[in-house]
C-alpha cells in the first residue's frame, strides 16, 4: 500500500476502527498512546465531515445586552425567571451583558426572551 492509500482508509474509519487500530499499533510496535496519538491527530478531516459528524446544538443561554428603560420592571421579570433573590437579579441586571438563563432548550429562550423584551430589555439567544 502507498502511503496515500493508506490515509485514505484511515479517513474512512469509524472511532472504534481507529481506537482498535491504535491499540494493535501499540502492541505490535511497543508504543504508548500518548506517543501515538500525535499521528492520529495529523489525519485530516474530509471536506465537509466537521458539519455532518457536529450535534446540533441542543440548548441554548438567553442573554440580555441592554436593560433598556424599565429595570425595575425587567428585574421584577429576571427574578421570575430566575427564582433568585431581588438583590441577585438587581446585581445581573446592573452588570450586562448578563446570562439569565444557561443551558435551556431552544423553545423556552424563546419564551423567556419575549417576556424580557416586553419588560423593555434587548435579549440575544446563544
Amino acid at each position: 500500500m502507498t502511503k496515500e492509500e493508506i490515509i485514505q482508509a484511515i479517513e474512512g474509519m469509524t472511532v472504534k476502527e481507529l481506537a482498535e487500530l491504535v491499540k494493535a499499533l501499540e502492541e505490535r510496535f511497543g508504543v504508548s498512546a500518548q506517543v501515538a496519538a500525535p499521528v492520529a491527530v495529523a489525519v485530516a478531516p474530509q471536506p465537509g465531515a466537521a458539519e455532518a459528524q457536529a450535534p446540533e446544538k441542543t440548548t441554548v443561554d438567553v442573554v440580555i445586552t441592554n436593560a433598556g428603560q424599565q429595570k425595575i420592571q425587567l428585574i421584577k421579570v429576571v427574578k421570575d425567571i430566575t427564582g433568585k433573590g431581588l438583590k441577585e437579579c438587581k446585581d445581573l441586571v446592573d452588570n450586562l451583558p448578563a446570562v439569565v438563563k444557561a443551558g435551556v432548550s431552544r423553545e423556552e429562550a424563546e419564551e423567556i426572551k419575549k417576556k424580557l423584551e416586553a419588560a423593555g430589555a434587548e435579549v440575544q439567544i446563544k
